[in-house]
């Protein structure tokens, strides 16, 4: 089991920035992937962005693409979440995800997942 603790959510106006962090404790040898998620009040949760924990490939939501990036440091046990051009829609509950044994999945999937943090509220001001 992995337990993963958000941080870096608030209050930003538009077109601003925001870089979430998740750290990692418990069985961190063992994450294979890790990945984003937000949630508005009333829609499903949807991904943002994901990152394969060994070789860093990424995947990315159509509408963050060329504003968000996913980046982790291994050694830190952490992955980021570097938002950019903030816009309202971006607005919801930001949570991260690992999934902690190599297996075939599908990263957007929020049921492939094994392990979910608290998430972080982001709420982006017109």
């Amino acid at each position: 089991q992995v337990q993963l603790v958000e941080s870096g959510g608030g209050l930003v106006q538009t077109g601003g920035s925001l870089r979430l962090s998740c750290a990692a404790s418990g069985r961190t040898f063992s994450i294979y992937v890790m990945g984003w998620f937000r949630q508005a009040p009333g829609k499903e949760r949807e991904s943002v962005a994901a990152i394969n924990w060994s070789v860093g490939s990424t995947y990315y939501a159509d509408s963050v693409k060329g504003r968000f990036t996913i980046s982790r440091d291994n050694a830190k046990n952490t992955v980021y979440l570097q938002m950019n051009s903030l816009k309202p829609e971006d607005t919801g509950v930001y949570s991260c995800a690992a999934v902690s044994v190599r297996r075939t999945m599908v990263v957007t999937r929020p049921d492939a997942y094994d392990d979910w943090g608290q998430g972080t509220q982001v709420t982006v001001s017109s």
